[in-house]
């Protein structure tokens, strides 16, 4: 993984004359938490895009991280109004609501809360047949029953 090196200036003079001041530079390391080469496969599958410069690289992926955490914090907060441990699409959907630079290009592309897969229990006859040679629990206590009102 490549790290790019940020230099921060401070002004604070090493030495004080009349004509020259000397300032110290400290240089901070930034480290994306989103793998870069994977960042660099989806910005090529713009079919406009043929070389990534290294800096927009880190840029695009850093600005990425900041978007996406900007997003969890405020979908938290929503989570937190409505009293719930876990955020959901509507909670998402509330947080990117409320902040309109956002809502105007991520809205449409959210799903609909109405849209979400609805679970359907598997009713006996739809499950997996029992591998050969077992019979089901409730095959077993038939047989015992009919065997018992066969016999008086």
């Amino acid at each position: 993984m490549t790290t790019k090196k940020i230099i921060i200036i401070i002004f604070e003079p090493i030495k004080k004359t009349k004509t020259n001041f000397f300032f110290m530079a400290e240089e901070e390391t930034i480290r994306p938490e989103f793998p870069i080469t994977r960042v660099k496969k989806i910005m090529k599958l713009d079919k406009d895009i043929n070389k990534i410069n290294s800096e927009a690289l880190h840029l695009v992926t850093y600005s990425t991280e900041l978007f996406l955490r900007f997003l969890a914090e405020k979908s938290s907060l929503v989570t937190a109004e409505k009293k719930r441990k876990t955020v959901n699409l509507d909670h998402l959907r509330i947080a990117v609501k409320r902040h309109q630079p956002t809502s105007d290009f991520l809205l449409d592309s959210l799903p609909l809360p109405s849209a979400q897969p609805v679970r359907v229990a598997k009713t006996v006859s739809e499950k997996k047949p029992p591998p050969v040679g077992t019979r089901r629990i409730d095959q077993f206590f038939s047989k015992g029953k009919e065997k018992k009102t066969d016999s008086p």
